[in-house]
């Protein structure tokens, strides 16, 4: 298999399925597309081979039949591996609940707080915190998902076992981050666990190595 993503300093789509896969010990070969969001750049023109929608993630079977949008790709690797949904119905059903809710909700963290691993910025999160009583709500509600689960598991992932549910929150942990969002300490500490998990710790640390800039991805920065 191959997974088609972009900058992973920025690409929260991507980081879900590629954590996921790294995390359990799933084999494909990665390709990184880098982003440029001009008309008709090297990253449009890549993307378009696979993707019509012009969008990564892209997860490429080895008959080469792809599959774009996380949920989607997660639900096929769901078909061919163990592990990626808890084994029990009810908390199968839940998970892919959570999933689903990540996947078309929370659009006042996602818009204010952009996925950025390699950036502090504290002094942001503090203002957005302030001025924005939707990115309270969006957090809020996702401790109320985090705890709930955490507690119905006991941990020490969102089902148990690291899996689909707490891959597509990893970009979630991202920002908290970054942004130094207020948060409870049993969000606190499934934030710890998830950021040093292998895939998401391994995701990081490639983050980190990039050093690339891409100014529509950065609202909050001049270029260096």
């Amino acid at each position: 298999m191959k997974l088609i993503i972009g900058n992973k300093n920025y690409s929260s789509w991507s980081m879900r399925p590629w954590v996921l896969m790294r995390g359990l010990g799933i084999p494909f070969d990665e390709v990184m597309l880098r982003f440029d969001f001009s008309a008709n750049s090297p990253f449009r023109q890549a993307v378009a081979q696979v993707n019509p929608a012009g969008k990564v993630p892209v997860l490429v079977l080895d008959d080469g039949f792809a599959v774009w949008d996380t949920l989607a790709i997660v639900e096929t690797l769901g078909e061919l591996h163990p592990g990626i949904w808890p084994a029990d119905k009810n908390a199968r059903a839940r998970a892919r609940s959570l999933c689903a809710e990540m996947h078309s909700g929370f659009g006042a963290l996602r818009n204010h707080c952009p996925m950025n691993i390699e950036a502090h910025l504290p002094e942001v999160g503090a203002k957005v915190w302030a001025e924005q009583p939707a990115v309270q709500r969006d957090v809020a509600r996702i401790e109320q998902l985090w705890a709930a689960a955490l507690q119905a598991s006991g941990g020490p992932f969102l089902f148990g076992a690291f899996g689909a549910a707490d891959a597509f929150f990893a970009p979630v942990a991202m920002r908290l981050l970054t942004y130094a969002l207020p948060m409870s300490d049993t969000t606190r500490a499934y934030v710890e666990r998830l950021r040093t998990a292998p895939g998401v710790a391994a995701w990081i640390a490639d983050a980190l190595l990039e050093r690339d800039y891409i100014a529509e991805d950065e609202p909050y920065r001049p270029a260096p």
